[in-house]
């Protein structure tokens, strides 16, 4: 799936257009008060990501009505002063089971379709980014990693990406952080080098794969007056109602906070068990390809030590050298395997073990306030 939304970006993201001939400008000058933010060049860096309230709200219901926990979408926008506005966002269909091909067809023509429809009302259509929905903190994966790369390359500003973390929404705390890839980790995926000696001269860790871009979330006054109704009391409408149930809010209070079940924490530890099981599967596998890389070195050295002995004689003898030989059309010595999904799994584990400790303490304090209580 990882390729196949990697693939429908790629044929829908605008292509760099080749530079047209030079003409006279004929529109006005840029008013000097306004030269310093509107950047044409795109040489104002990105400092802060800015969500719409409405964007947030639409990540939020995407996720939960999402069959899984990979609700993914675009966020359009503009960037303005080095903060990108993200003003809309609208989610990407899911099709599983079907041929990735096709899969990837049918998204291209979607957001395509979305996108003219966007701009046939006048709205914003510049794609700036996608946001993917996670569980646990664990958002570390091979089509995040892909989807961005594609980004950086293709958009103005490279774009981010936006997580969103369903459960902590789901305790009370709508969690939306904003990532990109950095320098060092680009520069080794566009030459697909993941090897142990690239990690060292690139200094690849899990934790320098993404760098973290400070965000906000705007609203606006319509709908802050909304909010502000739903935390307004109003007359009950039962004409029986006792004087303590009068009023009451539109927005009934959630006690889902003073839940001291330990079924979130039973979760994350299951997640932390399977993402260490695949970790140690994955690492076996690297070992035994890095055994077998060794056995074939060794196998052509001794081959080419055997060789040159063999000519030394020779040429004692007063015969010709042999002649050289190509070793490697001799002996097929696989290429080093890639370390980046190890990378991967070690950054799932890292998110779940943090998650899992907010949440513990969370837990920890329940009982004490519990205990103390009772």
């Amino acid at each position: 799936m990882a390729q196949a939304f990697a693939a429908a970006l790629t044929a829908s993201l605008p292509a760099p257009a080749a530079s047209p001939a030079p003409v006279a400008p004929t529109h006005e000058a840029i008013p000097p008060s306004m030269a310093k933010v509107i950047d044409i060049e795109a040489e104002i860096p990105l400092h802060t990501v800015q969500l719409d309230g409405m964007v947030v709200a639409k990540i939020i219901k995407h996720a939960r009505e999402a069959p899984s926990t990979t609700a993914h979408g675009l966020l359009l926008g503009l960037d303005l002063d080095g903060t990108l506005e993200v003003s809309n966002s609208f989610p990407l269909p899911q099709h599983s089971g079907e041929d990735e091909d096709k899969s990837a067809k049918m998204i291209a023509r979607y957001q395509g379709s979305m996108l003219r429809s966007l701009k046939e009302v006048q709205a914003d259509d510049s794609v700036v980014g996608f946001y993917q929905a996670a569980t646990l903190g664990a958002f570390f994966n091979q089509s995040l990693i892909d989807t961005q790369a594609i980004h950086q390359e293709k958009l103005r500003h490279g774009g981010i990406v936006v997580v969103h973390d369903l459960s902590q929404t789901a305790r009370g705390n709508a969690s939306f952080r904003a990532f990109r890839l950095t320098a060092a980790f680009l520069s080794a995926y566009k030459k697909s080098s993941f090897s142990t000696s690239s990690l060292i001269n690139h200094r690849l860790t899990f934790s320098s794969i993404l760098e973290e871009v400070p965000l906000k979330i705007r609203t606006n006054p319509l709908l802050s007056s909304f909010l502000g109704t739903l935390t307004k009391s109003c007359r009950s409408p039962l004409s029986d109602a006792t004087p303590d149930g009068m009023t009451e809010l539109a927005l009934p209070p959630s006690f889902s906070m003073l839940d001291s079940g330990t079924t979130g924490v039973t979760r994350n530890l299951e997640q932390i068990i399977e993402a260490i099981d695949n970790y140690r599967t994955e690492e076996g596998n690297v070992a035994y390809l890095t055994r077998q890389i060794a056995r074939e070195r060794t196998r052509a050295d001794n081959y080419v030590a055997k060789r040159k002995e063999e000519s030394q004689a020779r040429v004692a003898q007063g015969l010709a050298p042999l002649p050289e030989e190509d070793v490697t059309r001799l002996f097929k010595i696989p290429p080093e395997p890639s370390r980046l999904e190890s990378m991967l799994l070690l950054g799932q584990i890292d998110g779940l073990a943090k998650s899992l400790a907010g949440t513990s303490s969370t837990g920890l304090v329940k009982m004490y306030g519990a205990s103390a209580s009772g």
